[in-house]
């Protein structure tokens, strides 16, 4: 498959985040998606790149930065970088904002036995400490964030992958993902539904070892008058809200489907909310179960 033509009009892709969450291993899927890259671009540079690519006429039509912020004078560039291009271009642009929590981040340090940029002298946590709180407006201006605490290399790619080849422009990607609360609530998501007053097959014998996606558990959730309650609900709160974030301009919106370890409850109900949203015409809707398999075998 030529992945060079999946996405119609020209898109900067600005890759930023954490250091030691990902940022390299992110770029080298960009240049494999066809992505002209460029790696720790000052942002006062970015909109020669915009002209670069307006000028184009189509010969040049993705291009992926990224972008390592180090002090507050590069944070001030990026944001007059990012307003200029909104007002002289219509080129379409992305912030992919790459995370991980402070344990992951430090025991890579130790790993790899580098030196926090912003803290050379100092401990790893120290540096963390300080780099997350100069990020933390620009993950919130990021239109998709990835927590690669505990992904690999391989699946970090499958992720970026899935969202910058087979993505319709026009539409908004729904990622609805279950989790387990015990392993710690997911960083990207937009919306959180906790399913734990739901009745649990974990208390029933031979239901234990299998997760939401056997039909036995399946049926088992569904069979509940509260959980029919509470579905009937959240759908037609989603499909209230999803539009809405559509027309925002959101192109993508992760929701969120919990309970203790992610391995009944919320696998059931998220699965069933993906065959639910995708009978709507407009929406691209992904389901994957965070935790599903951790204690398959436990």
């Amino acid at each position: 498959m030529d992945n060079t033509s999946t996405i119609s009009r020209p898109t900067l892709v600005i890759i930023t985040g954490m250091s030691g969450a990902g940022k390299t291993i992110a770029v080298q899927s960009m240049e494999d998606l066809g992505f002209f890259c460029v790696d720790n671009l000052p942002p006062v540079l970015i909109p020669k790149f915009a002209e670069l690519i307006d000028q184009s006429q189509g010969r040049i039509g993705k291009v992926a930065l990224v972008i390592d912020l180090r002090g507050r004078e590069f944070f001030t560039a990026l944001s007059e970088s990012l307003n200029y291009i909104r007002e002289h271009y219509t080129l379409h642009y992305e912030i992919l904002f790459l995370d991980a929590t402070d344990s992951v981040l430090v025991q890579r340090y130790k790993e790899t036995r580098r030196r926090h940029p912003l803290a050379p002298e100092g401990m790893p946590l120290e540096g963390i400490h300080a780099e997350r709180k100069l990020l933390e407006d620009l993950k919130g201006w990021a239109t998709q964030v990835i927590d690669t605490s505990n992904i690999k290399p391989g699946q970090l790619k499958d992720k970026i992958a899935s969202r910058f080849t087979d993505l319709d422009r026009n539409s908004l990607a729904v990622n609805v993902t279950s989790f387990g609360f015990k392993y710690g609530v997911p960083i990207d998501a937009d919306l959180i539904f906790d399913v734990r007053f739901l009745p649990n097959p974990h208390y029933v014998e031979n239901l234990r070892p299998k997760t939401g996606q056997d039909g036995e558990v399946y049926d088992y959730v569904m069979k509940w008058p509260e959980t029919q309650t509470f579905l009937a609900k959240l759908l037609d709160m989603l499909q209230y809200l999803i539009p809405l974030y559509h027309k925002e301009g959101k192109s993508q919106v992760v929701i969120g489907i919990g309970c203790t370890g992610g391995k009944h409850r919320s696998v059931a109900i998220a699965e069933y909310l993906g065959r639910m949203l995708s009978a709507g015409e407009t929406e691209a809707v992904r389901v994957g179960h965070r935790d599903a398999e951790r204690d398959r075998h436990g």
